[in-house]
């Protein structure tokens, strides 16, 4: 151990400094307090053996500086004294001391005293090994040992809040195994966790940067953050992990994609911050991903962020449903289906900012679609605009989701105006 001895006097000096040497420490010695702090500025010690009376600062002043400047550091620390008072055993503890030796010296008890210290020591040094391994272990994903979707959130945002403070580009990549159900019913689950874990292992080897994050947000869907990297960058990020991760060559026998496991991405960058938020950022490459997925999957597609939002319009009436796309298509990015079961796939997969639905199809598809949508936590939040006609059922406000009526038949202008209320 490397002992700093404080003492002011030589004969004690050398006797002390003789003993701790004789059992196997390396002594540092100074004469007062004041030499002790300039000292532990430069040097590292693991014990601190102090007289109380010394010239200047004595040794409780001393050692109560000492643990201040140390702060969460524990340096056991032992008094050096020729009193043995009840007030002096106090004063020293309070001061920060750990342990008393009484002048004059024994080469015995003051080596007992050393070993018991350094076996304190031992142990607090185990127990905050462990506390470290054990908060680590905390923060990650059991299966794939990456970040757990908690501690990759709290890492997002820390990212995020720099990029706000730099005006520096963020992307951010959402990754899905293709058809992992079918591997997993196919293959088993043993053999499905071993599939996530060699997935999850490629997609980290594609991140060269230490600030680089890839958390597992799902089952079997991953998200990256990309700090200071813009759109083409994003790009290059996503099209190595969709090489690598075919490179494994993974049998997926069941897959109408691909006869091996494979990935889409869905990615998303945003240049400036200001305007947005990392659930913008998110939120936009679900999208992107959900579009990747309906494109033929394995394959990956990376937006900027837009400042226009997402509308699905859900319509069984063909010649309405282009006429409102016709409105809408200059102020929102457009998403439409015919039918209140794909209405339900499409609102979990891309979150648009608002459903224009029929109200016909929202009394459909599980009894009612619109309480599907309530019910579902990713997709309750979002507001519906109801079109009502003379042959639709009677106005249900069944859920806080219904935001407006909108009487079909109605123009474009009257279409646009409500729908631009109800995102303002």
């Amino acid at each position: 151990m490397n002992i700093l001895l404080v003492e002011d006097s030589a004969t004690l000096r050398h006797a002390m400094s003789r003993y701790m040497t004789d059992a196997g420490h390396r002594v540092v010695v100074a004469q007062t307090g004041e030499a002790a702090l300039q000292l532990l500025e430069d040097t590292s010690v693991d014990m601190i053996i102090m007289d109380v009376e010394l010239p200047g600062l004595n040794g409780f002043e001393t050692t109560r500086l000492i643990r201040e400047w140390l702060g969460d550091h524990w340096i056991p620390i032992i008094f050096v004294t020729g009193r043995n008072e009840d007030e002096s055993y106090r004063e020293g503890i309070e001061a920060g001391g750990d342990d008393y030796l009484i002048k004059p010296i024994s080469q015995t008890i003051l080596q007992a005293k050393i070993q018991a210290m350094a076996r304190i020591t031992e142990m607090r040094d185990q127990l905050k090994q462990l506390n470290t391994e054990l908060a680590a272990l905390s923060e990650r994903d059991s299966l794939t040992q990456v970040l757990n979707r908690r501690t990759f959130n709290e890492r997002a945002d820390r990212l995020w809040a720099q990029a706000e403070r730099q005006q520096t580009a963020l992307s951010v990549l959402m990754i899905d195994v293709d058809h992992f159900k079918l591997y997993n019913d196919h293959y088993g689950h043993p053999a499905g966790d071993r599939c996530l874990k060699q997935v999850c292992d490629a997609i980290s080897a594609c991140l060269q940067r230490p600030l680089d994050l890839v958390g597992r947000y799902g089952g079997e869907e991953f998200i990256v953050v990309l700090p200071e990297t813009g759109r083409s960058g994003a790009n290059e990020v996503a099209t190595s992990i969709n090489q690598a991760v075919a490179a494994l060559a993974v049998r997926h026998e069941v897959s109408p994609t691909c006869p091996v496991v494979t990935v889409s991405i869905g990615g998303a960058c945003c240049e400036s911050t200001g305007r947005h938020s990392l659930e913008d950022l998110i939120k936009h490459a679900d999208r992107a991903l959900y579009k990747t997925k309906h494109a033929g999957r394995n394959h990956a597609q990376v937006d900027d962020v837009e400042t226009h939002k997402t509308l699905l319009i859900v319509d069984s009436d063909h010649e309405r449903l282009q006429s409102s796309v016709d409105a809408m298509q200059s102020h929102c990015n457009i998403l439409t289906s015919d039918r209140a079961d794909e209405c339900l796939e499409m609102a979990l997969d891309a979150s648009p900012d608002l459903i224009i639905l029929e109200s016909r199809l929202a009394n459909q598809f599980s009894n009612k679609l619109q309480l599907q949508l309530a019910q579902n936590p990713k997709t309750a939040r979002i507001p519906l605009l109801l079109i009502a006609d003379s042959l639709a059922l009677p106005r249900e406000v069944n859920t806080d989701m219904v935001r407006d009526y909108l009487d079909a038949p109605f123009t474009p202008g009257t279409l646009v105006g409500k729908v631009q209320e109800l995102l303002n």
